[in-house]
């Protein structure tokens, strides 16, 4: 495991773990953590024997927010082009799963909304409280959540500030899995499925499924086609098929 003072990774296989390790501060973000997660969620594409990740928080909290002390110093929890803890403005080519434990409020609950894949312990909460503070949920709350949850929730949640259950957020399509107990290692199991799969699938899945949503019906295949065109003409694509033909686990090179 490598440290930094505010975000820990560890590699499991071909999954890079990131723990955001604010615990004392319930992983609270601020301008140290947000660029540790940006550079692990380099590290994530750059290295090619990394499939996915998983970002999670130390001490049974996954992230409480923006950091109100920094946020009264000035100072700011986003990374310039990338966001909130470098991730609610971007996302890396290689598929992320939050591993969720106690509260993901705010910018936490943002930081979960900007993975693609949510595992969830059972007595974890969710919420975008910010107009309780006199602010707003800037980090893609607002946005991004009528995306993923019906849109009449998403403006209860954000006009009331008001949490909701592991089970309510399940039940609303926001969350993948919940778990009794700690959620990171059901998030593991989770990313060895994912990881199991042809690397440049993986890509081109992610991306398809995140941005089709800005396609018209007239452009989608033509858009959907320079995706997985690279995928369809790869080594990669042979070797799954000779693989099923063979009975034999493939293996994958990512090219």
């Amino acid at each position: 495991m490598s440290e930094a003072a505010e975000v820990l990774t560890e590699v499991d296989g071909n999954v890079l773990i990131v723990t955001i390790n604010r615990p004392d501060a319930k992983n609270a973000m601020n301008k140290a953590a947000a660029e540790g997660i940006s550079a692990a969620m380099d590290r994530l594409d750059a290295d090619p024997d990394l499939r996915a990740a998983i970002l999670t928080g130390a001490g049974g909290t996954f992230c409480s927010g923006m950091d109100l002390k920094g946020f009264l110093r000035g100072e700011s929890p986003s990374i310039p082009g990338r966001g909130f803890g470098g991730l609610s403005q971007w996302t890396p080519k290689k598929p992320v799963i939050a591993a969720v434990d106690g509260y993901a409020l705010a910018g936490g609950m943002e930081l979960a909304l900007s993975c693609d894949l949510i595992v969830a312990s059972a007595s974890s909460r969710f919420g975008i409280p910010e107009a309780k503070r006199g602010l707003a949920a800037a980090a893609g709350g607002l946005i991004k959540l009528p995306r993923q949850i019906p849109p009449r929730i998403a403006m209860e949640l954000a006009l009331t500030g008001d949490f909701i259950t592991a089970q309510r957020a399940y039940e609303l399509g926001f969350i993948n899995q919940i778990v009794d107990g700690p959620s990171l290692d059901a998030a593991k199991v989770l990313a060895a499925r994912v990881a199991e799969n042809g690397p440049l699938a993986l890509i081109a899945s992610k991306a398809i499924v995140r941005d089709s949503h800005e396609w018209t019906e007239a452009e989608m295949w033509d858009k959907q086609q320079a995706y997985i065109t690279p995928v369809f003409t790869s080594s990669d694509a042979r070797e799954g098929a000779a693989a099923f033909a063979e009975k034999r686990k493939p293996n994958w090179q990512g090219k």
